[in-house]
């Protein structure tokens, strides 16, 4: 007998997208099931790959929302007055993202691209690239402070921006290992004493 199959039940699309996003950013792309995401979104395979697309598409409007969601702080942090407010505002914007007891710990930046599989490496170089582009934007802004004097001449905006994003990254990894907000603080404060000031003379 054949059983003819039942009509897709209707589900908040943006809530289900919103509970895959804490299943990844918790367990990584490679550590998350199919199972754990329909439990978590509360449908079933086939309502998810007909929303969705399969994992890896998932995945990716996930990430699309984190970054227009939860990291929206780096645009803010982009838009501060000077090269030190930039990089205190975005550490100080990350350390609160990243040990917020609703959520689950860490950058789901950093976090989602613990993957070691050849079959994932899509997924991860997408990650890196959104990291990536982090860095650029940094770089972009220092290269305006440095021009508008806001940072000595011999200041290198390049070398700067990775400066900063690699204190981003590693504020979350220690948030992920349980690292205090009071803690990453302090550690962020002894990082900005390394932001050159305008009038820094090279030594």
């Amino acid at each position: 007998m054949v059983v003819a199959a039942g009509r897709p039940r209707e589900f908040d699309v943006d809530r289900a997208l919103e509970a895959a996003l804490e299943v990844f950013w918790r367990k990584g792309f490679e550590g998350t099931s199919l199972a754990d995401l329909t439990t978590a979104m509360g449908i079933n395979r086939p309502s998810l790959y007909a929303a969705f697309g399969n994992k890896e598409s998932l995945f990716r409007k996930a990430l699309e929302r984190y970054v227009a969601n939860q990291a929206a702080h780096v645009l803010g942090a982009l838009e501060a007055k000077t090269a030190r407010a930039v990089a205190e505002r975005l550490w100080l914007g990350a350390i609160e993202l990243t040990t917020c007891p609703r959520k689950p710990r860490g950058c789901f930046l950093v976090q989602s691209a613990l993957v070691s599989g050849d079959e994932v490496e899509c997924v991860r170089k997408e990650v890196a690239t959104r990291r990536g582009l982090l860095e650029e934007r940094l770089r972009e802004r220092f290269e305006r402070a440095a021009a508008e004097g806001d940072l000595p001449a011999h200041a290198n905006p390049a070398d700067l921006a990775r400066y900063v994003a690699t204190v981003t990254q590693g504020l979350s990894v220690q948030a992920a290992d349980g690292a205090s907000a009071a803690a990453l603080r302090r550690v962020a404060a002894i990082a900005l004493a390394a932001i050159p000031h305008p009038t820094q003379k090279p030594s």
